[in-house]
């Protein structure tokens, strides 16, 4: 019989298991998503929207790249009130499900030469459903961990869940690499399907042990004092929608990543003259590199606070994409790897392991999901199209770049704003975080209790 969903409110933490989970989900997650970006990059164009101008083509598969990021608020809302109602592990268990299956699906699908406009459709498809599972699974991911860790060590922690976004990324750089590889006939035909089909065994793993892992000691508490949002969304929106707002505008910090990845993939193979193979050999070692630099990153955040460093690496960040840009146009290979690591290795890595608790510890606990979910999806929505826009402002010439650098900066520090106005968390226990959700609904109780004592004080006189 299972016991989970009547376990003690003082059951144990299990900060290391919900770590593993939380990166082992992560990592499937980041994996669909960067196989994606980089089939969107080199393949799709050509066998999902074929055009006599190839930027129309790049255009279109980059497009479809942002669809999943408009189906990721949508996932977020729903799932994120099941999260905060249900429980963190069993919606985990489903995103898990939803998130393989699609990128199976995208591995299966006909080409636009086989089926026509079916093609384009179905892959439109396959990629909402993606971004819906993914719009719960980071917040999903987060939450779980930050409720299963200590204070004190709450962000080392939860920096795992974007350690899986390292991890995610190496293996689908790792597995396109011999595929980018074969002849163009194979690649073209079959070649592209195989890191598809490949998610599979992540998949496998990831559910496996999210299946073996507890639900959270502070979910289990609220739901026995009652304390479940009856309709998390609106208690957030009531309580904290200033909160959810910032965390929108700390999101859009992920543009950062979708135009090194995905759009400076494309510009370094199409424009720069770089091979396909050298290019992703850099995005998978400086990527890989910063699964060291993420939980160093965030064992500091639990020492001096988050604000200082997300602040850091947010100028930082800002400052050195025009650096990787200028080392792609150089046309010097061990120049490019020196930038991707200054600006993603270092400084991104170091906004990436501390955002998860940061966001996570803005909201109460029977809002945490809802609000973190509903803030950092709504933010990623231009993150998603990032790469599109990056391609449509790509103007001709050696600095044709230097808009997309500036847009890139510029969505940077919106969320360095956005973090500079936020709460710092670092020493708030777990159980008084989303101060104004905890005063709100103290003050909606304190004001019932009154509503009940005048109305039984009018009886009795009556």
């Amino acid at each position: 019989m299972d016991t989970t969903a009547h376990a003690s409110p003082s059951a144990p933490k299990t900060p290391g298991k919900a770590a593993l989970a939380s990166f082992l989900g992560s990592t499937l997650e980041y994996y669909d998503f960067f196989i994606y970006g980089t089939a969107a990059a080199l393949v799709f164009p050509h066998l999902f929207f074929p055009s006599d101008d190839p930027a129309i083509g790049l255009i279109g598969a980059l497009a479809t790249f942002g669809v999943a990021y408009v189906a990721r608020p949508v996932g977020g809302l729903v799932m994120g009130h099941f999260g905060d109602k249900l429980g963190r592990k069993k919606i985990l268990l489903l995103t898990l499900g939803i998130m393989g299956l699609a990128s199976l699906g995208i591995g299966c699908l006909p080409t636009y030469e086989q089926v026509g406009v079916w093609a384009p459709v179905l892959l439109v498809a396959g990629r909402l459903a993606q971004g819906f599972s993914a719009g719960a699974e980071s917040a999903g991911a987060s939450t779980l961990t930050l409720e299963h860790s200590p204070d004190g060590k709450r962000a080392f922690f939860t920096s795992f869940v974007m350690m899986g976004y390292a991890s995610g990324m190496v293996l689908a750089t790792l597995v396109f690499i011999p595929i980018s590889a074969l002849p163009q006939e194979a690649m073209m035909s079959w070649g592209w399907r195989v890191p598809f089909w490949l998610s599979i065994v992540v998949l496998a793993v990831a559910y496996w042990v999210r299946t073996h892992l507890d639900e959270t000691p502070v979910f289990e508490a609220a739901q026995e004092k009652d304390q479940v949002a009856p309709m998390p969304v609106k208690e957030v929106l009531k309580f904290q929608a200033p909160d959810v707002m910032r965390v929108a505008g700390m999101s859009i910090m992920v543009v950062m990543q979708t135009v090194f990845t995905v759009f400076g993939l494309a510009y370094a193979t199409s424009t720069a003259g770089f091979d396909r193979s050298s290019i992703l050999t850099v995005n998978a070692v400086a990527i890989g590199l910063s699964m060291l630099v993420m939980p160093l990153t965030a064992k500091l955040a639990d020492r001096i606070g988050r604000r200082p460093l997300l602040l850091a690496a947010a100028i930082g960040c800002s400052a050195t994409i025009f650096v990787y840009f200028l080392a792609l146009s150089s046309g010097n290979i061990v120049l490019v790897f020196l930038a991707a690591f200054l600006n993603m290795t270092v400084l991104y890595s170091a906004y990436n392991g501390v955002w998860p608790a940061f966001v996570a510890e803005q909201f109460a606990t029977p809002v945490r999901y809802s609000g973190m979910a509903l803030g950092n999806q709504l933010g990623l929505v231009l993150a998603g199209f990032a790469p599109m826009i990056a391609s449509m402002l790509l103007t001709p010439g050696v600095t044709g770049w230097l808009p997309v650098a500036v847009f890139a900066t510029a969505c940077m520090l919106i969320a360095g704003v956005c973090v500079y106005f936020s709460r710092e968390t670092f020493r708030t226990p777990i159980e008084k975080l989303g101060a104004p959700y905890l005063e709100g609904t103290a003050r909606r109780r304190e004001q019932g209790a009154a509503r009940t004592a005048r109305h039984e004080m009018d009886t009795m006189l009556r």
